[in-house]
């Protein structure tokens, strides 16, 4: 039986991969491992409080025992949906699996698109190709200054990027010309993500600021949060929830600057009186470090976590339950930048529940949606299957 009247926290350990998925060489990921290959090139993991709640008996991964009597369950979910972008991982973790990948650009966007942005925006655009943000503000921030013209680019993600400094472009109007380009970005150009990325600075020492807003896709379908909050029952979205989820399904939003400010903001959340879901996001392992093949920066902000959780583990009452997975890879030991199509890791923790418990790999992200439905007593999105019984007493 599962306890009465618990909460679940859910924490995205953003890019976190555990091993490449069967279909890892349609997306050029053959030999991506995040966390595998992120321990060789560290000389091994070292990461006590993970390992203790059972995350080297996920997968070998070097510098971490396989052999410890973990304290939570543990398990492996491969993603069903098409894709390795954030938003379709989001989206199947809450239990709407997407039906197809969500485009890309890998050339730049078509004529089609940047004639309209300049038509119902009245602004002109100079990039339009795919590149590292704060490069192309290295490169073009100069001329934007001089001329006015918004900076456009993309990645490898599913992305519409829109860049411009906040002097000459200010964060409303940025942010208006995002919600334009969100609505011309649909039917067949529906990316997953339209990015305001305004900069500050002068020619030589552009800095990025943290008024990035991101006008995300909405799922086509009800996730479980939406269902969660149909039936009366609080969902408190920390870090980026919010962006990737287009502010649906969520009562409460609380957005953080750092990984750390998430687990500190997630701590307060549990230590308070509230109920229900919280669903907390750690952007930085992709944002800082996969994406720029940083391991060491990777590495560190993983040793930050497992420094922190014993006070988030201390904050647990003994009905609740806390849940650490991820949405996709992004090996920084690779050449590419990319995210990889990655099994996630899933680790799953309560003072009630049964300890040291393989859930196996999972066939789908949705399995931890439908657990979560399982736990509230809520109907679910008819996707996935829920873990609960196997690890309640």
């Amino acid at each position: 039986m599962k306890p009465p009247n618990g909460r679940l926290i859910v924490i995205i350990l953003d890019s976190v991969g555990i091993g490449e998925l069967p279909d890892a060489d349609q997306y050029g990921d053959i030999g991506s491992n995040t966390l595998r290959n992120l321990g060789y090139a560290v000389g091994g993991l070292q990461l006590p409080n993970f390992e203790a709640l059972g995350l080297g008996k996920i997968s070998p991964l070097p510098g971490l025992s396989d052999t410890v009597k973990a304290t939570a369950a543990y398990g492996l979910m491969a993603e069903k949906a098409p894709g390795k972008d954030s938003i379709t991982g989001h989206w199947e973790l809450m239990g709407h699996v997407a039906s197809r990948a969500q485009p890309t650009y890998p050339e730049g966007f078509p004529a089609r698109i940047v004639n309209r942005l300049r038509e119902e925006t009245g602004h002109q655009y100079i990039g339009n190709y795919p590149a590292s943000g704060t490069e192309i503000i290295k490169e073009l921030g100069g001329e934007h200054v001089r001329t006015g013209e918004i900076i456009l680019y993309t990645s490898a993600d599913s992305v519409l990027q829109l860049a411009a400094h906040e002097e000459i472009v200010p964060l409303d109007e940025l942010y208006e010309i995002c919600r334009t380009a969100r609505r011309i970005m649909d039917g067949k150009d529906a990316v997953g993500r339209i990015i305001a990325r305004p900069f500050v600075g002068e020619e030589g020492n552009f800095v990025r600021t943290t008024n990035r807003k991101d006008f995300a896709l909405q799922a086509p379908d009800n996730t479980v949060l939406d269902l969660l909050i149909e039936a009366g029952i609080e969902v408190l979205g920390i870090g980026k929830i919010d962006d990737l989820f287009g502010g649906r399904g969520l009562s409460e939003v609380v957005h953080t600057k750092s990984n750390m400010q998430g687990l500190e903001e997630t701590t307060k959340a549990i230590q308070s009186e509230r109920t229900g879901l919280i669903f907390t996001n750690l952007v930085d392992f992709d944002m800082l470090w996969g994406h720029r093949n940083d391991p060491d920066g990777y590495y560190s902000g993983l040793r930050e976590v497992d420094q922190f959780l014993p006070t988030l583990l201390e904050a647990l009452k003994p009905e609740d339950m806390l849940i650490f997975t991820a949405d996709h890879g992004c090996d920084p030991t690779t050449i590419s930048t990319d995210h990889s199509r990655e099994y996630v890791p899933i680790i799953i923790y309560g003072k009630s529940l049964k300890p040291d418990v393989d859930i196996g790999v999972r066939k789908s992200f949705a399995d931890l949606g439908a657990s979560i439905a399982d736990y509230f007593g809520i109907r679910g999105t008819g996707a996935g299957v829920s873990f609960l019984p196997q690890i309640y007493e």
